[in-house]
Protein backbone atom coordinates (compact mmCIF):
# COMPACT_ATOMS: atom_id res chain seq x y z
CA UNK A 1 0.00 0.00 0.00
CA UNK A 2 1.52 2.99 -1.20
CA UNK A 3 1.69 6.42 1.18
CA UNK A 4 -1.16 8.34 -1.12
CA UNK A 5 -3.34 5.09 -1.33
CA UNK A 6 -3.19 5.34 2.96
CA UNK A 7 -3.77 9.06 2.88
CA UNK A 8 -7.00 8.78 0.95
CA UNK A 9 -7.93 6.16 3.35
CA UNK A 10 -7.42 7.62 6.30
CA UNK A 11 -9.15 11.14 5.27
CA UNK A 12 -12.06 9.14 3.79
CA UNK A 13 -12.27 7.38 6.96
CA UNK A 14 -12.06 10.51 9.20
CA UNK A 15 -14.83 12.06 6.79
CA UNK A 16 -16.90 8.68 7.69
CA UNK A 17 -16.39 9.09 11.69
CA UNK A 18 -17.24 12.59 11.27
CA UNK A 19 -20.34 12.56 9.50
CA UNK A 20 -21.73 9.39 12.19
CA UNK A 21 -20.47 11.39 15.34
CA UNK A 22 -21.81 14.66 14.04
CA UNK A 23 -25.33 13.15 12.67
CA UNK A 24 -25.55 11.56 16.52
CA UNK A 25 -25.75 15.01 18.54
CA UNK A 26 -27.41 16.62 15.46
CA UNK A 27 -30.91 15.97 16.93
CA UNK A 28 -34.17 18.46 15.76
CA UNK A 29 -35.59 18.38 19.15
CA UNK A 30 -35.28 18.37 22.95
CA UNK A 31 -37.31 17.80 25.82
CA UNK A 32 -37.02 18.86 29.01
CA UNK A 33 -37.96 16.48 32.08
CA UNK A 34 -37.98 17.42 35.19
CA UNK A 35 -37.86 15.58 37.88
CA UNK A 36 -37.26 16.20 41.68
CA UNK A 37 -35.89 19.45 41.17
CA UNK A 38 -33.60 17.99 38.28
CA UNK A 39 -33.66 18.68 34.94
CA UNK A 40 -32.92 16.18 31.87
CA UNK A 41 -32.58 17.24 28.25
CA UNK A 42 -33.68 14.21 26.30
CA UNK A 43 -32.33 15.27 22.62
CA UNK A 44 -34.86 13.01 19.29
CA UNK A 45 -35.35 12.99 15.99
CA UNK A 46 -38.61 11.97 14.26
CA UNK A 47 -41.46 12.52 11.88
CA UNK A 48 -43.54 13.69 14.30
CA UNK A 49 -44.31 15.71 17.33
CA UNK A 50 -43.80 14.85 21.08
CA UNK A 51 -46.33 16.17 23.60
CA UNK A 52 -45.21 14.35 26.48
CA UNK A 53 -42.78 12.37 28.38
CA UNK A 54 -42.35 10.96 31.83
CA UNK A 55 -40.79 8.36 33.97
CA UNK A 56 -42.81 5.67 35.13
CA UNK A 57 -40.32 4.14 38.56
CA UNK A 58 -43.25 1.10 38.85
CA UNK A 59 -42.56 -0.32 35.60
CA UNK A 60 -39.01 1.60 34.95
CA UNK A 61 -39.72 3.13 31.99
CA UNK A 62 -39.75 6.49 29.76
CA UNK A 63 -43.13 7.09 28.09
CA UNK A 64 -43.49 9.24 25.81
CA UNK A 65 -46.61 10.34 23.93
CA UNK A 66 -46.54 11.27 20.35
CA UNK A 67 -49.10 12.94 17.96
CA UNK A 68 -48.71 13.49 14.10
CA UNK A 69 -46.05 10.92 13.32
CA UNK A 70 -45.11 9.48 10.15
CA UNK A 71 -43.06 6.61 9.14
CA UNK A 72 -39.68 7.00 10.26
CA UNK A 73 -36.89 6.52 12.01
CA UNK A 74 -37.10 7.27 15.89
CA UNK A 75 -33.43 8.48 17.46
CA UNK A 76 -33.41 9.45 21.42
CA UNK A 77 -30.04 10.49 23.56
CA UNK A 78 -31.08 8.51 26.38
CA UNK A 79 -28.77 10.35 29.66
CA UNK A 80 -27.07 7.84 31.47
CA UNK A 81 -28.65 8.85 35.00
CA UNK A 82 -32.06 9.21 33.32
CA UNK A 83 -32.64 5.36 32.43
CA UNK A 84 -30.24 2.58 32.17
CA UNK A 85 -30.50 -1.28 31.29
CA UNK A 86 -28.35 -4.05 32.25
CA UNK A 87 -25.81 -5.23 29.51
CA UNK A 88 -27.97 -2.34 27.36
CA UNK A 89 -30.86 -4.85 26.97
CA UNK A 90 -33.62 -2.08 27.04
CA UNK A 91 -37.31 -3.36 26.00
CA UNK A 92 -38.65 -0.90 23.27
CA UNK A 93 -42.72 -0.47 22.96
CA UNK A 94 -44.26 1.55 20.32
CA UNK A 95 -48.04 1.39 20.44
CA UNK A 96 -47.71 -1.76 22.78
CA UNK A 97 -45.65 -3.61 20.70
CA UNK A 98 -41.86 -4.49 21.22
CA UNK A 99 -40.22 -3.71 18.29
CA UNK A 100 -36.12 -3.90 17.60
CA UNK A 101 -33.85 -1.11 17.79
CA UNK A 102 -30.22 -0.35 17.28
CA UNK A 103 -27.81 1.11 20.44
CA UNK A 104 -24.98 3.02 19.78
CA UNK A 105 -23.23 3.92 23.34
CA UNK A 106 -20.60 6.83 23.54
CA UNK A 107 -21.16 9.02 26.84
CA UNK A 108 -25.07 8.61 26.84
CA UNK A 109 -26.74 6.28 24.74
CA UNK A 110 -28.56 6.69 21.45
CA UNK A 111 -31.52 4.33 20.66
CA UNK A 112 -32.83 4.28 17.23
CA UNK A 113 -36.13 2.14 16.06
CA UNK A 114 -38.87 2.86 13.57
CA UNK A 115 -42.34 4.28 14.45
CA UNK A 116 -44.98 3.78 12.08
CA UNK A 117 -47.87 6.31 11.15
CA UNK A 118 -49.94 7.08 13.57
CA UNK A 119 -47.91 6.14 16.34
CA UNK A 120 -49.50 7.46 19.88
CA UNK A 121 -47.33 6.00 22.78
CA UNK A 122 -43.48 4.53 22.61
CA UNK A 123 -42.07 2.89 26.13
CA UNK A 124 -38.32 2.49 26.90
CA UNK A 125 -38.18 -0.01 29.73
CA UNK A 126 -34.76 -0.42 31.54
CA UNK A 127 -33.58 -1.70 34.85
CA UNK A 128 -32.97 1.52 36.55
CA UNK A 129 -34.57 4.88 36.51
CA UNK A 130 -34.01 8.09 38.02
CA UNK A 131 -34.61 8.91 41.41
CA UNK A 132 -34.80 5.47 42.38
CA UNK A 133 -34.16 5.05 46.43
CA UNK A 134 -30.24 3.77 46.38
CA UNK A 135 -29.96 0.04 47.86
CA UNK A 136 -26.97 2.29 50.27
CA UNK A 137 -29.41 4.40 52.09
CA UNK A 138 -32.15 1.45 52.54
CA UNK A 139 -28.95 -0.37 54.57
CA UNK A 140 -27.53 2.55 56.12
CA UNK A 141 -31.38 3.41 57.83
CA UNK A 142 -31.91 0.04 58.72
CA UNK A 143 -28.71 -0.37 60.60
CA UNK A 144 -29.72 3.10 62.15
CA UNK A 145 -32.90 1.96 63.41
CA UNK A 146 -31.82 -1.41 64.46
CA UNK A 147 -29.01 0.25 66.55
CA UNK A 148 -31.84 2.77 67.91
CA UNK A 149 -33.96 -0.32 68.95
CA UNK A 150 -30.97 -2.23 70.95
CA UNK A 151 -30.58 0.89 72.71
CA UNK A 152 -33.68 1.65 73.81
CA UNK A 153 -34.30 -2.33 74.64
CA UNK A 154 -30.87 -2.40 76.72
CA UNK A 155 -31.41 0.59 78.36
CA UNK A 156 -35.23 -0.55 79.62
CA UNK A 157 -33.10 -4.18 80.59
CA UNK A 158 -30.87 -1.95 82.80
CA UNK A 159 -33.21 0.10 84.70
CA UNK A 160 -35.52 -2.88 85.81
Amino acid sequence: MTFKSLSKSLIFLFLITFLFFSNLSAYAESYSLEIDDEVYDIEYDFNGDVIAMAIDKETISLLIATENVNDSQFQIKLPNDLIRAENNEFAVLVNGFEVDYEIIEIADKYLTFFVPTFTEEIEIIGTFVVPEFPLGVVLVLGTISGIIILVQKSKKLLFM
